[in-house]
């Protein structure tokens, strides 16, 4: 199946990205002249999210952004997970949002409510934008029954005590994406055959057990149920981008079985291409060298960040500097380092002297290698560990203006997202002198080796409502979201 090419496409940014599905470097191709279409796989809801599965949303962001630069228009449709997710990729086990309700002593419906909603105030910290359509799986039942019904035509589906399963003998390009090793994989290794005719069959729809009680199922032509974890992200991808679109993103955990088992079903059943593009980020791993997982309870949330006197956006500022493909290493040392240069970021914005237009000529052809440096970097396959070098070397560069630079960086955060254009304005907001003389008390107890005197004084600032976080820069004082 090959690429739909744009007619007629007006002269846009030559951005290249390192397709999963080739395993290349490929030169991006919009389906539409002037409209990306991008596909975020999105949360599934029954906890909080961790700061590994916010890194894969903060890359979905930076894509669209440097698209948006880039001077396309963008359409971004994300999922929010809140039925059907088992607790295990072979499709058993209990449903996490109905594992969670049971612990929580609630409802599924509950759950989903309450994680969803954090989810979107930890995004909103981290200042990603929100997608333009937020689709629930449990708002588009029919779109999902739909789409069984086509495979059912094309003779593609069977049934099982437990549900109606695909059958990926019948899609010959089956694994694709992952390069999986059909023949080399050993049931039980990844799925438990049971009544599955092959070892990578999925169910695209579950059975309520009779001995269980669920607080989400639906009617269906097979019976009650609710619909599999894969067919959600095909019917409603499909629905609102079209059965061919751009671009397609999410973690490299996705590629082996879930983004595998979505090409299978939503090409059978349409006959078509379904992305051009796959984009996958890497994972998040403890300085311990040991994945981050809500099953092995080693978690970190945005309220962790915040409650240990970090600024959200300097995690934002730690992906900036690790390139997507590559893991990131995390610990509280290494999130300090690009807290202080976050930090020092800031000021340097807060010393640029934006009032006086006369305090340098502009000089418009080194302003214009930045720029042009900058896109370099981003455009190549959203090189940011690249483009933050370049903003720093701006930033020490002095035959530039200061109103030069504050223009650049400005424009440089369009894509990086770490709202600087706020810093000139927060700093019009100065600090009470009482909460100074707080600060320069606790400095003091510090030095003392008084800590539960300096300890109280964080405690007194926190309930005025103000975070202190201590820096190799200093004391640095921020004022909490919505004070």
């Amino acid at each position: 199946m090959k690429k739909t090419k744009s007619k007629n496409m007006k002269k846009k940014a030559i951005i290249t990205f390192m397709n999963t599905l080739s395993r290349e470097r490929e030169t991006f191709i919009p389906l539409h002249k002037n409209e990306v279409r991008i596909y975020t796989c999105g949360p599934t809801v029954y906890a909080p999210a961790h700061i590994g599965n916010m890194r894969a949303y903060i890359f979905a962001d930076l894509l669209r952004r440097i698209l948006e630069y880039g001077g396309y228009k963008v359409k971004q449709v994300m999922n929010i997970t809140d039925v059907g997710h088992l607790t295990s990729d072979a499709d058993e086990g209990e449903d996490k949002l109905q594992k969670s309700a049971k612990e929580q002593k609630t409802t599924a419906w509950i759950i989903s409510q309450k994680y969803t909603k954090q989810f979107l105030e930890d995004a909103s910290k981290l200042n990603i934008q929100s997608a333009h359509i937020l689709c629930k799986a449990t708002e588009h039942i029919q779109e999902q029954i739909n789409l069984i019904k086509e495979l059912e035509k094309k003779m593609v589906t069977y049934r099982t005590l437990d549900g109606i399963y695909y059958d990926t003998s019948k899609f010959p390009e089956y694994g694709r994406l992952a390069k999986v090793d059909i023949k080399g994989l050993k049931a039980g290794k990844r799925i438990d055959m049971g009544e599955k005719r092959n070892k990578t069959d999925f169910a695209v729809w579950k059975f309520s057990k009779p001995t269980e009680k669920r607080d989400m199922e639906w009617e269906s032509p097979w019976g009650k149920g609710f619909p599999g974890w894969h067919i959600e992200c095909s019917a409603m991808s499909m629905k609102y981008l079209g059965n061919t679109f751009d671009i397609h993103t999410g973690g490299i955990d996705h590629i082996p079985i879930h983004h595998t088992n979505e090409i299978a079903q939503s090409e059978m059943a349409t006959g078509k291409k379904f992305v051009n593009y796959w984009l996958h980020s890497e994972f998040l791993v403890l300085s311990s060298r040991e994945k981050m997982s809500k099953s092995l309870g080693n978690i970190v949330t945005v309220n962790t960040l915040e409650e240990k006197g970090f600024d959200p956006l300097a995690y934002r500022y730690l992906c900036l500097a690790a390139h997507y493909r590559k893991r990131l290493l995390f610990g509280e040392k290494i999130l300090e380092h690009a807290s202080n240069a976050f930090i020092r970021l800031k000021n340097k914005m807060k010393e640029l002297n934006t009032e006086n237009t006369q305090s340098g000529k502009s000089n418009i052809l080194r302003k214009n290698k930045y720029r042009k440096k900058f896109q370099s970097d981003i455009f190549d396959d959203l090189n940011t560990p690249r483009a933050v070098a370049t903003m720093w070397e701006l930033i020490k560069d002095n035959t530039l203006s200061d109103v030069d630079k504050y223009t650049l960086l400005l424009e440089f955060d369009k894509v990086f997202g770490l709202g600087l254009k706020d810093i000139k304005k927060k700093e019009r907001k100065t600090i009470p002198q009482e909460l100074a003389m707080l600060v320069k008390k606790r400095e003091e107890y510090r030095h003392s080796k008084k800590w539960k005197d300096a300890d109280k004084i964080r405690e007194e600032l926190e309930k005025m409502g103000y975070l202190l976080q201590d820096t190799k820069l200093g004391p640095h004082l921020t004022k909490k979201e919505g004070i």
